[in-house]
């Protein structure tokens, strides 16, 4: 089976809305073993909408659409369907009643034009959508399926995962099992080139890398006449990957850098404090986004002025004479100064040069420095990094985990 993707919205096109529905039910859908060839984007009119099923249908199985079941008079996606399948809308009683009690529940009444959303194709199968008002609708029509599900990606991710994911993987009469390695501290050039002959051989299971922010990500997916078999298919060449990028992988699924970083101290049971100058508080930020980072974080500092890194951390004045507040030497003796003050087993700590402007010819912008203290053994490493402020300053907070990462490891 082979699908295509339609998102509805003239917000969509005008770029007020990052299309990322696209992007999640492209991955999804591709480890079900569902390729999704075309993804197209409407506003909303009517015309353009129907001519944007006739071109869908005629080229895909499966059409899922995004958006446009909404109670305005904008919302066109399922009347458009309804006109493109020669059926009728019909109310869908028990909707109807659910959005009543939705609102009846908040001290609201419900106006008329919420109605509109308890409306479904004649024929159809209703998807119930447990985070807002509108369902989902699911359309079978001579051996080709429409799929409509709502915009917001709470509504729709959770909608997918429980009621189309199942559907879907039912009929394609095979069982497909997807994981993910991620990767961290090698650029996506560099990590294909090191799977390139896997990607060239490959057949079942199949393996895609992905870009993302400062990570590459590995999914591979397998399928097979039961979970398991699907499950042992993936194994070695999960086990070849490890092999091949060793500590260059930090998790497997969802897990992020931060939550691993955590993990890794718990286990230990080590506890950190982080120093920070030009990341202004984005480590510390990205520790405590971890449910339970109380059990290892216990102090975080921004010392962001020269005064700040000697009254705070005891940061030597000589050692700032001579070499600066972005060096190794300093960037040492903040970490150094995180445990001693806070009483921390690990110390972690980046000064830099995040720019436009405050770089030399002997320390450009995008200089950084990051230092890492743990249980009185200390080292340090140097970044030259390229990009805005934003970017140097976030790229330096990634990597600075990573490096912690690696040294506890």
């Amino acid at each position: 089976m082979n699908a295509e993707i339609i998102g509805v919205g003239t917000e969509l096109l005008l770029g007020d809305i990052v299309n990322s529905n696209a992007q999640y039910l492209s991955r999804e859908l591709a480890g079900l073993g569902i390729g999704v060839y075309y993804q197209t984007c409407v506003g909303d009119n009517a015309d353009r909408l129907l001519s944007a099923y006739e071109i869908a249908f005629s080229r895909a199985d499966i059409v899922i659409t995004t958006g446009g079941l909404g109670p305005t008079e904008d919302d066109l996606t399922k009347e458009i369907a309804a006109r493109y399948f020669g059926r009728e809308l019909v109310m869908h009683n028990e909707t109807l009643d659910k959005i009543v009690n939705m609102f009846s529940s908040q001290g609201q009444t419900m106006v008329e034009s919420n109605k509109k959303q308890a409306l479904i194709i004649e024929g159809s199968h209703v998807l119930p959508n447990n985070n807002g008002t509108a369902p989902g609708i699911l359309v079978e029509h001579r051996g080709k399926i429409l799929i409509m599900l709502p915009g917001p990606p709470n509504e729709l991710i959770p909608m997918f995962e429980k009621e189309v994911a199942p559907e879907l993987a039912k009929r394609s009469g095979q069982t497909f099992v997807s994981t993910v390695l991620r990767l961290c501290g090698i650029g996506e050039s560099a990590a294909e080139a090191k799977i390139k002959d896997l990607i060239e051989t490959q057949t079942n299971p199949t393996i895609a890398p992905y870009a993302k922010t400062f990570e590459v990500h590995f999914r591979l997916t397998a399928s097979g006449a039961t979970r398991e078999e699907a499950l042992a298919l993936i194994e070695p060449l999960k086990a070849e990957l490890y092999n091949r990028f060793g500590q260059d992988i930090y998790a497997e699924g969802s897990q992020t850098l931060d939550a691993t970083v955590c993990k890794l101290l718990e286990d230990k049971g080590l506890t950190l404090a982080t120093a920070e100058s030009c990341t202004g508080g984005m480590l510390a930020s990205r520790i405590v986004d971890n449910s339970g980072a109380s059990a290892v974080f216990v102090d975080g500092t921004v010392t962001y002025s020269n005064e700040a890194k000697i009254s705070r951390l005891g940061v030597k004045p000589e050692t700032l004479a001579k070499f600066g507040a972005v060096s190794q030497e300093t960037a040492i003796e903040m970490a150094e100064g995180a445990v001693r003050t806070s009483g921390a087993d690990v110390g972690l700590a980046v000064t830099g040069i995040a720019g436009p402007s405050g770089g030399t010819d002997e320390k450009p912008a995008g200089r950084v420095y990051i230092g890492v203290c743990i249980c009185g053994e200390s080292s340090t490493i140097e970044l030259n990094l390229k990009g805005d402020r934003t970017k140097i300053r976030a790229r330096a907070a990634a990597i600075a985990l990573d490096f912690l990462r690696r040294e506890l490891l």
